[in-house]
């Protein structure tokens, strides 16, 4: 355990709030809330941990920092928040195996309604998530055949169409759309087509219902029997859509279902919306779980999550697992009997079918945290190489000598901490010298500003570019503290300290495949920084 954090354990707060984790990297790596922090906390440090994901949150804890709040409400919020600015790896991030689709129905002078997987609230209303795309679709082409939007993407404002700036296209000749371009359909009535269609989106298939059942009539009464034709065989899409639609007692109006099943490791929440007595919407979610956590804390985290998605505030919840959630004006009910019992059993049921026919999610860092892993063991280190720094220099004929460094954290670049050197102590084409310069700068700057070192450092080069940066390390006293190798181009050969013979790994080998990664990354990186350089030395004109 840090120091840091043998220091401030003793003096957390009893107070409600909320906590934070950061790794050697200082990254945020967890957010907690709590009743009582010290308690929360210090938990994490007494206990033997057996869960994986909570030994490896530990192992990685460097440093605390925590926010004292009013009411266990508050912390809630504020974990919430700090969740989805942040999206600390070992959080509850409702991440799912796929991106479900919505409908949009954009912002547009003559609104255009189509399918979208990006919830983009600046470009219009989003209904859904849908369970699959081929429920999104059923209804899509419910309203294609029922109203007639267009599907064009041009400009039609009320200037642009007063110019004649366009023309009619197919789609018009096919009976699908209008023609607002060519003000062939007033904005009025297309205003009321996209009215039907949120109608639709919304479930409330009554009101359409009566809509086309009254344009029936008055064409009827007028003598327009083939409009009238058109308005009957509209309706009896809709009856044959809705009768393909599950139904409950009509007299659940606008309900959501929430349901929650946890097992040793994984966690699922299904949502099914209700509208108007029929399921509109289905989505289930999958998530990891960390050993301390009750199944009612993860519930209410993960239920704020879902407010804003599924549009929750002042709406009807019932669900099989009581939480408190008044701030919210949600209405939360655990039904014991009857029709609304009957939607929860639904609703788990969907849970052990996504559970019964999916794979487990695995983390998004999984493939990344594999090969680290496999690194450590292949390289015999003592720590997981999370923070990886690599140094090349180039020269061209022993002109405008440069190096570059490239920093790797969890397996990926991270280019915001990238360095480009101009080598200032060397003269001429010295590689060896030009590596003992630039690790030298490199760390003694790190100590100074008390940055954090990396796990591990790789020199692109043989023996004598290890030994180079080897002296260097010495000089600043972090020889031994800091595990570093070389990599030799010719036979991709690992060099070690102390040890005369390389380390060959096979070219299969996912740890050579990311040292030769970011090898071709800071060789990339300083060759097109010492191509810069060289061209905008003025050329001397030939005498």
């Amino acid at each position: 355990m840090p120091s840091a954090i043998k220091d401030i354990l003793p003096n957390l707060p009893i107070n409600p709030g909320i906590y934070k984790y950061f790794n050697k990297a200082d990254e945020l790596i967890y957010v907690g809330k709590a009743k009582n922090i010290k308690k929360r906390v210090s938990s994490y440090f007494s206990k033997i941990h057996t869960d994986n994901k909570t030994r490896s949150l530990v192992n990685q804890i460097n440093r605390i920092e925590f926010i004292v709040v009013d009411s266990e409400s508050d912390a809630l919020l504020l974990e919430n928040n700090l969740i989805k600015t942040n999206q600390p790896k070992y959080n509850i991030l409702l991440r799912d195996d796929k991106t479900y689709p919505y409908i949009l129905v954009t912002k547009d002078r003559f609104p255009k309604i189509y399918s979208t997987r990006k919830l983009i609230p600046e470009k219009g209303e989003h209904f859904g998530p849908f369970s699959s795309v081929g429920a999104m679709y059923t209804v899509l082409n419910l309203i294609k055949k029922l109203l007639t939007i267009r599907n064009c993407d041009l400009n039609l404002s009320e200037k642009n169409i007063e110019k004649q700036k366009f023309k009619k296209c197919l789609e018009y000749h096919l009976g699908n759309c209008k023609a607002p371009c060519e003000a062939l359909q007033p904005e009025a009535d297309y205003v009321e087509d996209i009215v039907q269609a949120r109608t639709i989106l919304n479930g409330d298939l009554g009101v359409v219902k009566r809509y086309f059942s009254d344009q029936m009539k008055k064409a009827a009464e007028t003598l327009n029997f083939e409009k009238a034709q058109k308005a009957k065989w509209k309706l009896e899409q809709l009856e044959k859509y809705q009768s393909s639609s599950l139904i409950f007692n009509t007299n659940l109006k606008h309900q959501h279902v929430i349901t929650f099943k946890s097992f040793e490791r994984d966690c699922y929440i299904n949502v099914l919306k209700i509208a108007f007595g029929r399921i509109v919407q289905s989505k289930t979610i999958e998530f990891q779980r960390l050993a301390d956590e009750t199944d009612e804390e993860i519930f209410a985290t993960a239920f704020v999550q879902l407010i804003d998605e599924w549009k929750l505030q002042k709406q009807n919840i019932i669900t099989n697992l009581a939480i408190g959630l008044n701030e919210f004006e949600i209405k939360i009910a655990v039904p014991q009997k009857g029709e609304k019992k009957a939607l929860i059993e639904l609703s788990l049921k969907n849970i052990d079918f996504y559970r019964k026919n999916s794979t487990p999610l695995e983390p998004k860092e999984s493939s990344e945290m594999r090969v680290l892993l496999q690194m450590k063991q292949d390289l015999n280190l003592k720590d997981l190489p999370t923070h990886i720094e690599c140094f090349d220099n180039s020269n061209f004929q022993g002109t405008t000598p440069v190096a570059a460094m490239v920093c790797f954290k969890n397996g990926k670049p991270s280019k915001k901490d990238w360095r480009h050197y101009n080598i200032k102590t060397v003269v001429g084409s010295n590689d060896f010298a030009s590596m003992e310069e630039i690790v030298y700068r490199r760390y003694a700057r790190l100590v100074e500003e008390g940055q954090p070192l990396p796990n591990l450092i790789i020199v692109d080069g043989g023996k004598g570019q290890l030994a180079s940066a080897i002296k260097s390390l010495q000089k600043l006293e972090l020889y031994g503290q800091i595990p570093i190798i070389s990599i030799a181009k010719r036979l991709e050969e690992i060099y070690t300290p102390n040890d005369d013979l390389p380390l060959l790994l096979s070219k299969k080998s996912e740890t050579l495949r990311l040292i030769q990664k970011i090898r071709d990354e800071v060789h990339r990186f300083g060759i097109t920084f010492h191509r810069n350089k060289r061209d905008s030395i003025p050329k001397t004109k030939a005498k």
